[in-house]
């Protein structure tokens, strides 16, 4: 199987699983992975999650124009801000998950960083966490503010919309992806309790162990 190809089939598998756990629906949600030719393949436009075709997803080249398959999804912008960026950015990952959207519509949380340290695993996929102020759907001022924080997060929180991850690997970049939503999941469940959340000491060590930024 060629690499291309190969690319195709673990995008549409990786779609099949986002949406059979529920972390997308309908067809809201994009994936993008970087080629080894520069180019890129990503998620068409009004398609579900679920039921991706790997010969329709959209193929850009080195220089970002679309050149076959299904029309992009509307939110190519999105991913071509994190990877201007982000030189180790190999694949980026956008979802309304529910848990993270409904954290980004909370009125009181930091923007700087929306989500506090309550795991170990956290931390190490998705560290620190800032929210971009809202735009509406398509809105390409939305590219420009992704790109102030690209260079410094390759998590982020869109707000009353979701997260965007960037990763090296699409793996990775779901992982992150997951983490996140499981955090923000917990934090809405434990809304109403206090909170035992990792310390600074806590948080430095892990970066000190695992080489984190």
């Amino acid at each position: 199987m060629s690499d291309i190809n190969r690319v195709r089939e673990e995008i549409c598998r990786t779609g099949l699983s986002l949406f059979e756990r529920g972390l997308t629906s309908g067809s809201t949600g994009n994936i993008s992975v970087r080629l080894a030719d520069g180019g890129w393949l990503m998620t068409p436009t009004n398609a579900s999650m679920g039921a991706l075709d790997p010969a329709r997803l959209s193929l850009f080249d080195a220089a970002g124009h679309f050149v076959s398959g299904d029309a992009p999804t509307k939110e190519s912008f999105l991913h071509f801000s994190m990877y201007s960026q982000r030189g180790d950015a190999q694949a980026v990952v956008h979802l309304h998950s529910s848990h993270s959207t409904a954290v980004s519509i909370i009125a009181d949380v930091d923007p700087d960083d929306v989500l506090p340290p309550l795991t170990a695993y956290y931390v190490m996929r998705v560290g620190k966490l800032p929210l971009v102020p809202y735009f509406a759907p398509g809105d390409i001022a939305l590219a420009e503010e992704v790109r102030k924080l690209a260079g410094r997060h390759h998590a982020m929180l869109l707000a009353n919309h979701g997260p965007v991850v960037a990763g090296t690997s699409l793996a990775n970049a779901q992982y992150a992806t997951e983490e996140l939503e499981e955090t923000a999941k917990l934090f809405l469940m434990l809304q109403h309790h206090a909170k035992r959340i990792l310390t600074p000491e806590q948080v430095a060590d892990l970066k000190k162990r695992f080489s984190l930024p």
